[in-house]
């Protein structure tokens, strides 16, 4: 069987999207300053204990990025990428506007929005889902409107609880 362009270009997105994230959760354990590092910025933006958001969110990075690339269990994959995203752009980069250039959210809404697209095509013909899971009685949650509000639901759930609990930003110093 030949692929289409369809299932050529589903891949390429997903590949590119998953490596990237899969690549941010590889720099946090192994980038400059390690898990020691990242765990000590999570704790300065306000995410308590740092040591545990650091871990958390590299292998949740690591997972979601390689099953996204793989497209296996893509719209739960996209629900990470989601909540990671929202956390991620309201912790961090809420306060700086749009551009990526100063810091904004932009970046983080790419991401976020390109793995929902993804939960709502489906991963394509080239996928795990789609060479391992056709047959069985998930395949009709994993694209579509029901991969979409998976991806949507699933992640955006998952940041409002993760900040609600954790998320506890120094006070600014009053004058």
């Amino acid at each position: 069987m030949i692929a289409s362009g369809y299932d050529v270009a589903l891949l390429l997105l997903r590949v590119v999207l998953g490596l990237t994230m899969a690549a941010h959760g590889y720099n946090k354990f192994f980038g400059a300053g390690g898990i020691t590092g990242t765990a000590r910025w999570f704790a300065s933006i306000g995410m308590k204990p740092g040591v545990f958001h650091a871990r958390l969110a590299a292998v949740v990075e690591l997972v979601a990025g390689a099953s996204l690339a793989i497209g296996f269990l893509t719209p739960l994959a996209a629900a990470a990428f989601v909540s990671l995203m929202a956390v991620a752009a309201w912790t961090v980069h809420r306060g700086n506007g749009f551009f990526v250039t100063k810091d904004g959210w932009e970046y983080n809404l790419v991401l976020a929005v390109g793995a929902v697209a993804l939960a709502g095509t489906g991963a394509g013909g080239l996928s795990v889902d789609s060479s391992v899971l056709r047959e069985s009685f998930l395949w009709p949650l994993l694209g579509g409107w029901e991969g979409l509000a998976v991806a949507v639901a699933v992640g955006l759930m998952g940041s409002f609880v993760q900040i609600a609990v954790f998320f506890r930003p120094q006070a600014p110093d009053s004058m």
